[in-house]
């Protein structure tokens, strides 16, 4: 069933054409990645599909009924909740009082939303009285899932989880994403730059480039296309024998 769905989405700023034409679909419990080049629109859908841009053409749709008119804090108590490329949690308080903010800031909550379950389930590994100044980045971005799990939602917009991120790490967020699907439900729509972090989780990815879709496919498809490896990735793409993505 389809969860989220955008059609025919326009956007021009300042007299530039940012998005044309730009249509998807992500379906309950699914992860979608949306990968392109810096400037190819990819946040700046995510500012239409969030609702800090209203001013656009084309439809959005959540459930099925029109949201395109409906401000952010409306969509987020509906279920849409989003992240920002750079990970920005308040520095005077822990983190257990980071949480506790943003399960208070929205709509009233399930008990079963607790500040103990959300750090549970993005296995975050810093104690809760401790200060959000002190964390990792990895930790930074585990905070910040934990904060959108709190809200509830049916899907999560992810504005590039993995970045400033080591192997090891990169794969604690592809847990943490896989659990956000496989284990409580909730849609993910994913841009990220790290290529082997959208082939782990991701079951169909769109490409985009100067506003346009230019691929949408399974990854093994879309990453392998010697077109878009070529043209939009700075890093080399192979299959190996036995048909697995391989990314060097």
């Amino acid at each position: 069933m389809t969860l989220l769905s955008c059609t025919d989405i326009t956007l021009e700023l300042g007299g530039r054409r940012i998005l044309e034409g730009v249509s998807l679909d992500v379906s309950k419990a699914e992860v979608v990645g949306l990968a392109g080049p810096n400037g190819a629109g990819k946040t700046s859908l995510f500012e239409v599909l969030s609702g800090r841009q209203l001013n656009h053409g084309g439809d959005v749709l959540l459930n099925g009924t029109s949201i395109r008119k409906l401000p952010m804090r409306k969509r987020v108590e509906l279920g849409l909740v989003r992240s920002y490329q750079r990970p920005i949690v308040p520095a005077t308080l822990t983190v257990a009082e980071t949480l506790k903010a943003a399960r208070k800031a929205y709509k009233p909550y399930p008990a079963r939303l607790t500040v103990e379950w959300a750090a549970e389930f993005v296995r975050m590994r810093t104690p809760l009285d401790a200060p959000t100044a002190l964390l990792e980045t990895l930790e930074r971005r585990k905070l910040m899932l934990a904060c959108l799990l709190l809200r509830d939602p049916q899907i999560v917009l992810l504005d590039e989880p993995a970045s400033g991120l080591t192997g090891s790490e990169i794969d604690e967020i592809d847990l943490v994403v896989r659990k956000l699907s496989q284990e409580y439900g909730v849609a993910v729509l994913l841009i990220e730059h790290r290529l082997e972090l959208l082939a782990m989780v991701a079951s169909k990815v769109l490409v985009l480039d100067v506003g346009h879709i230019i691929a949408e496919g399974p990854p093994e498809t879309v990453f392998t296309s010697p077109e878009v490896r070529a043209a939009y990735f700075d890093v080399p793409i192979n299959a190996d024998l036995e048909g697995n993505l391989v990314i060097s």
